[in-house]
């Protein structure tokens, strides 16, 4: 509903635009008008015009009175302290001086009105074009707060434009003014001037301010270009709710937070700093697998035969699926062959220690072609993973360097399992499964357990799977089993980008059909003798894993007490970044590099309040945690632990998560539709003394996103 409100009030706020705009040029002319006959219709339609201009006002106002009674205080303050004002003391203003003096005018022209200086005296009154005006002005205002929201709400950030607004009224009354002075001078009134003069005037005005508006436009494209070099521990701290953590070269200097948090002075350097390159996985011991990823660009083959211009590891899209086993010391060596960007390699879900996590700028400088980089670490959970280089990221998963990662558990059980990884990504506008454009085909012995393991790859898209033909289990989310999974029948499953579901079921003696994204020609088709004809798909609800399964014992839950409490606001606003206009996905207001980071130190149990406020869903993944949801919305998880690394967080939503500080590092925690993240969706969560010796920016190469 929140969406269904925040689009409603913007459509609105767009209509008055257009009608208050013309209102206002219909109440500026009436002064112009003669005979008195046409004055008469003008007048009239006038009243006509105040009515539909107040329509769309009030409606708007109270779309914003809706969010008062159904949301929470950061989903209307803003408005409610702005926009509604902005609407209705104009809307008021229009009833109680311009249709009173309308009416009046019309009884004048009903008796008679003859005398050219009566006519200019009453037509002239600002009382009838200023209220219009003022609707114009403040429909603008509305609309630009609804596209540059001053959020977290501030007074001091709204100052400026409520100021040029009111400015602005004041300065469309004054000429008004002047001229009804002149028209009650006697022998006074106003001359009739071509249609041509007039729209000459509005054209230089237009021009003026544009002139004027060039100014601070060009002063903010500039301030927005990214500095050349930059270290990822030189944003602003924000220290939550705990008391304030130690300075060292890497914020010191900076205090207090971003508006949502606690305001702190940092303390005196406490500890000794530690750098991201010390924080590795074991480098000594022989590895119990060795495995080598070669990126290189190659033209590869979808199954329908169209052909892709791909980045890939090791010549294939998706590139090779790594299986681990539990435990398993691994050693992956990244060769760049080609890719003049460069490379990384992110372990997606799998929490590496920091600086096997594969950020180039934060963890490590990129691969750049005829380089190598070598990861090291203990596969210590098991579940559904996946990689992805994070140098570029945003083109280099959209080209394919990525591909499936699985740990699996040590236990003969997961030998005997049908296990099937189903990638879904969107090749030059076709989506696939893996490299499969159309129906994939798998021969599965009847009563053979089956895991599908599902992985959503492509920004943009909430991927949509249905499974026919057998009731299924939702068995892990984002690599964690789920503690007693029921049964589901007819239910969709729709992941976000970067998410991950497993699902279960038992290999009936009749095809089964995973649908991928709504399409009957997309997906997996499971049959016992590899052929057969698909069932029908009839999904009746969303799987919701708020309240599925069994609870389970959990260290932390929403009743503990909590060593840092942060705030995590998500919104839109129009703006600059790096010297483009664009729409901007903010963190507490801000894009990167003025983001905040959430200061922590190890061992500490954290608590995070995610809202989304803006107009699109965000996958938002945390590096090296794993975050354990508390509610949504108000309503408290009551199934089993659902534990994220990429949560779906949608418009209007409230999430509480918390995880354990106990994987210290800088940690990337970003928006992971990547095309949010490369115009600034990203922050750090940072664990006190750690320093990274890596910078991002055009001289170093390093661009994570």
């Amino acid at each position: 509903m929140y969406a269904i409100a925040t689009q409603t009030e913007l459509g609105l706020l767009f209509l008055l635009l257009a009608m208050s705009a013309i209102a206002a040029i219909k109440a500026s002319g009436l002064l112009y008008d003669r005979p008195v006959a046409k004055l008469r219709r003008k007048a009239q339609k006038l009243r006509f015009w105040a009515i539909l201009v107040s329509l769309p006002a009030v409606m708007a106002a109270a779309a914003v009175v809706y969010m008062v009674f159904a949301l929470e205080p950061v989903f209307w303050l803003d408005r409610l302290l702005l926009h509604v004002p902005l609407l209705l003391i104009p809307a008021a203003s229009i009833w109680l001086l311009s249709v009173p003096r309308l009416r009046r005018l019309l009884l004048a022209a009903d008796g008679g009105m003859g005398d050219p200086q009566d006519w200019s005296r009453r037509a002239s009154d600002p009382g009838i074009a200023g209220p219009f005006r003022w609707m114009l002005l403040g429909a603008l205002g509305a609309f630009y707060f609804s596209l540059r929201p001053p959020v977290p709400f501030e007074w001091t950030e709204a100052a400026v434009p409520l100021v040029a607004i009111l400015g602005a009224a004041a300065l469309l009354w004054f000429p008004q003014a002047a001229r009804h002075r002149a028209a009650n001078r006697p022998g006074g009134g106003v001359s009739l001037q071509p249609g041509w003069v007039h729209a000459l005037r509005r054209l230089s005005m237009l021009l003026a301010c544009a002139g004027i508006a060039v100014v601070p436009f060009s002063l903010a494209m500039q301030n927005s270009k990214l500095p050349d070099r930059l270290a990822m521990a030189e944003g602003p701290a924000d220290f939550g709710t705990g008391a304030a953590l130690a300075a060292y070269a890497g914020y010191e200097g900076h205090s207090g937070h971003d508006g949502l948090g606690a305001s702190q002075t940092a303390q005196p350097n406490a500890a000794t700093p530690v750098s991201v390159t010390e924080l590795t996985g074991p480098r000594a011991g022989k590895p119990d697998r060795t495995i080598t990823l070669t990126a290189m660009k190659k033209t590869v083959r979808l199954s329908s035969g169209k052909t892709v211009d791909a980045w890939t590891f090791n010549g294939q899209i998706p590139g090779p699926e790594i299986r681990l086993r539990e435990g398993e010391l691994v050693e992956v060596k990244l060769v760049n062959e080609d890719i003049e960007q460069g490379a990384t390699i992110h372990w997606h879900g799998l929490d590496v220690p920091n600086a096997e996590d594969g950020v180039a700028g934060a963890t490590q400088d990129a691969v750049m072609p005829g380089e190598t980089h070598t990861y090291r670490f203990r596969a210590e959970q098991v579940g559904t993973f996946w990689y992805h280089s994070h140098q570029n990221s945003r083109e280099a998963v959209s080209k394919g360097l990525f591909g499936p990662l699985i740990v699996e558990p040590n236990t003969a059980d997961a030998r005997k399992t049908a296990d099937i990884t189903v990638m879904t990504h969107l090749w030059d506008g076709t989506f696939a499964v893996g490299d499969a454009d159309g129906i994939r085909k798998e021969t599965i012995a009847p009563g053979t357990p089956v895991r599908l393991r599902l992985i959503n790859t492509v920004d943009w898209v909430r991927q949509r799977y249905e499974l026919a033909g057998t009731s299924f289990r939702v068995t892990a989310i984002d690599g964690t089993e789920l503690n007693d999974p029921g049964e589901l029948s007819n239910v969709r499953l729709t992941l976000t980008t970067g998410g991950r579901y497993d699902i279960a079921f038992t290999m009936p003696h009749h095809p089964v059909f995973l649908r991928v994204g709504g399409n009957d020609s997309l997906g997996v088709l499971m049959s016992p003798d590899g052929v057969g004809d698909a069932p029908a798909v009839s999904s009746y609800g969303e799987f919701d894993p708020l309240h599925y399964g069994r609870p389970a014992p959990v260290a932390f839950g929403p009743d503990s007490d909590f060593d840092r409490e942060f705030t995590m606001l998500l919104d839109n606003k129009l703006g600059f970044y790096d010297g483009q206009f664009e729409m901007l996905y903010t963190m507490n207001g801000h894009v990167f590099p003025d983001t905040p980071m959430f200061m922590v130190r190890e061992g500490e149990l954290v608590k995070t309040t995610i809202v989304n406020r803006g107009a699109a869903d965000h996958p938002m993944h945390l590096h090296g945690h794993h975050m354990l949801v508390l509610s949504r919305n108000g309503e408290r998880a009551s199934g089993s632990p659902w534990w994220s690394d990429t949560l779906d967080v949608q418009p209007g939503d409230v999430y509480e998560v918390a995880f354990k500080a106990d994987n210290p590092g800088i940690w990337m925690d970003h928006c992971h539709n990547l095309t949010h993240a490369a115009i600034g969706m990203t922050m750090h969560l940072m664990y006190e003394g750690v320093t990274t010796p890596f910078e991002v920016g055009r001289a170093t190469g390093n661009h994570p996103e």
